[in-house]
């Protein structure tokens, strides 16, 4: 995480605000969460992984047992078993 000086980039009233509550201390501030993205929405891995588990359901709807898509997949039974059964579509 970066570290600016307040007094670069807040009004000085704000940081007189501030100073109230905290003083010579680093402060984080959150981002509002409209801005918060979902985990692989950038780099496209949620995706790629919401296509592997349509893939595992539909082996599975083929008659693919959960022990062959675990091996397959090099997940474990216990995972295979999380995705085939889950209702997502």
């Amino acid at each position: 995480m970066k570290y600016i000086n307040a007094t670069k980039i807040l009004p000085e009233e704000l940081i007189m605000e501030i100073q109230k509550y905290v003083q010579g201390e680093a402060l984080y501030i959150p981002k509002q969460e409209k801005e918060y993205k979902n985990w692989g929405s950038l780099s496209g891995g949620r995706q790629l992984l919401d296509q592997r588990n349509a893939a595992i359901r539909n082996a599975f709807m083929s008659n693919s047992s959960i022990e062959q898509l675990a091996k397959e997949y090099f997940l474990s039974v216990e995972t295979i078993k999380r995705i085939v059964y889950s209702h997502k579509e």
